[in-house]
């Protein structure tokens, strides 16, 4: 499954994500802008993982006195992709 995921708050402006919609196995993800190091980092390291996993990971990282982060982020896009599996 393709999930396209428009972030608020932090300096990406798009996030997208390929699910595996039987196992809930992360595929790849994508960020448009950002920290490129940062984010291709981020997008490497969650590849094969459990969506659920990475959720409970990432949620609530903070970027310095932001209240979000591009990992924050990520996991709320995981979020709402897995309610449309």
């Amino acid at each position: 499954m393709q999930y396209h995921y428009i972030p608020r708050g932090v300096c990406s402006r798009a996030i997208d994500i390929d699910l595996d919609e039987k196992t809930g196995v992360i595929r790849s993800v994508r960020f448009t802008a950002g920290c490129s190091g940062n984010t291709q980092g981020l997008s490497a390291l969650v590849a094969g993982q459990k969506a659920e996993d990475v959720i409970g990971r990432l949620r609530g990282i903070r970027c310095g006195m932001r209240s979000t982060s591009c990992p924050d982020q990520l996991a709320q896009a995981l979020t709402e992709a897995l309610e449309h599996l």
